[in-house]
């Protein structure tokens, strides 16, 4: 093969013939949907249409939902390097305060209601109760998002970009339904093709649009039409086509829905203010260089909690197994065991990992310098060991159904993170919001264990609902 046609590493260039086909490829693609969409739309009823894509794809499944859910995770990550690098640490941190706050009444949109939805295989409820409770959901976070900001007092910038982020998120709880109802049809991998588009594409927008006016108002703005655009063609129009029709919406569903959702919905918006409650410390005492500083050291945190699900999450149908298995208990116990050795594995590796190159390479994503910052680097992955246990014994209390001790511990555990923060933040600063973080996680892994241990020896009741769990129960998705 001639020189000129090789890459640095040895491979083939890409001819111009081939990005061509490429092209073509997507052009097909893209005029192929649109005419599918208009189509069923001339007709009167995208849900009559004929179904064209597969159902239990395992494979596609698997491949589709990472990639959706890996471009849904590390948006927030991606836009703070984007603004930090084009508009500086204070303005990414304004951004940063606006997502959290945004991410925090996401779980207020969802509900809790997707792995109801997703595992309602007999449908007792219908697609339209699920949406119609959702649009109930997502006008209540609306609501919820004006009277914070108003109670805060934001105004001018802040309030704009604040408001966009949260119009933004509560489009991203709309089109979580939608997704809910492909996964409840075992096309999950449509799901991820539609949320990977509904995260790649905005970002693509926002940095366009920033790159262009160097303002945050505009790009976020920008940012939440685009996301309602990718769903109004992608999103919703999948669902609809791809799936039955929905029979007609009954209210004793929409109301059974609120009911059998609220604890999923209490125990994850507990868990998520008390990962986010040290950050609205530093929104409260300090500037928004330090909210940076605080998010951008939080993302490789996140990242343990990230691979321990991919070890522990599908080991989840083997240890019901065991758990069910009234002469297995002690298979069961090894799992717990190692997984918790391989957590400690993960985490020692990321510290060293960070420590060695870690830094070097935030400091170059970011444009700012994270050396002052080393310390508290490594008592944020020490607490995200902590967190990656919390959540692999959430999954274990659900398991051995003992799922109803979880909101009163997280409640506990919130109480302690509330006091923590805001005292350990007035008083320490940025280095206050990180001891208070790791504590506040020992402190509701500690309950955990404590609950577990009462369970396993006998000294606590578990749920009345012993059936074994499903399979639907644990599939991958948000």
């Amino acid at each position: 093969m001639p020189v000129h046609k090789l890459r640095s590493d040895g491979k083939p260039k890409r001819t111009p013939a081939k990005r061509r086909r490429g092209k073509k490829r997507f052009r097909r693609l893209v005029y192929g949907w649109m005419d599918r969409l208009f189509g069923a739309a001339s007709e009167g009823s995208l849900s009559a249409a004929k179904a064209v894509y597969g159902e239990h794809e395992t494979k596609k499944d698997f491949i589709w939902n990472s990639i959706g859910l890996g471009a849904w995770g590390i948006m927030f990550p991606v836009f703070t390097m984007i603004i930090t690098q084009l508009l500086g640490a204070e303005e990414a941190g304004l951004f940063s305060i606006a997502f959290v706050t945004a991410q925090v009444l996401l779980y207020l949109a969802n509900y809790g209601a997707r792995p109801y939805q997703s595992s309602d295989v007999d449908e007792k409820a219908s697609f339209l109760d699920y949406r119609i409770a959702r649009f109930v959901t997502c006008a209540l976070t609306l609501l919820a998002g004006i009277l914070y900001c108003r109670l805060r007092g934001y105004a001018g910038e802040l309030f704009t970009v604040t408001m966009a982020i949260i119009v933004f998120r509560v489009i991203d709880g709309l089109a979580d339904v939608y997704e809910g109802r492909l996964q409840q049809k075992d096309k999950l991998y449509l799901a991820g093709v539609s949320q990977a588009l509904r995260s790649v594409l905005p970002v693509a927008i926002f940095t366009l649009l920033l790159l262009i006016t160097r303002s945050l108002t505009v790009a976020s703005i920008g940012l939440a039409i685009v996301a309602g655009i990718a769903v109004a063609i992608v999103t919703i129009p999948m669902a609809l086509l791809e799936t039955p029709k929905s029979r007609q919406a009954d209210f004793s569903n929409i109301v059974r829905i609120f009911q059998q959702c609220f604890p999923l919905f209490i125990g994850l918006f507990l868990y998520n203010l008390i990962n986010n409650i040290p950050k609205f410390a530093i929104d409260a005492f300090l500037d928004y260089t330090s909210q940076l500083y605080f998010n951008a050291i939080y993302f490789p945190a996140a990242g343990i909690l990230m691979a321990g699900g991919l070890v522990y999450k599908p080991l989840i149908l083997r240890m019901t197994a065991a758990w069910n298995d009234a002469d297995d208990k002690k298979t069961f116990d090894k799992f717990i065991i190692a997984i918790f050795g391989i957590i400690v594995a993960i985490t020692v590796v990321m510290i060293a990992f960070m420590l060695w190159l870690g830094i070097p390479i935030m400091n170059f994503l970011y444009g700012i310098d994270f050396e002052s910052v080393r310390s508290l680097l490594v008592i944020m992955l020490i607490a995200g060991g902590l967190t990656s246990g919390i959540d692999f014994l959430y999954q274990v209390m659900a398991v051995i159904r003992h799922q109803h001790a979880i909101t009163r511990l997280y409640f506990a555990t919130f109480l302690v993170s509330v006091v923590l923060s805001f005292g350990l933040v007035s008083f320490s600063g940025l280095l206050g919001a990180c001891i208070a973080y790791l504590i506040s996680m020992a402190f509701l892994l500690t309950l955990l264990i404590v609950e577990y241990v009462r369970v396993r020896l006998g000294y606590a009741p578990m749920d009345n609902d012993t059936r074994p769990i499903s399979h639907d129960a644990f599939r991958v998705g948000r």
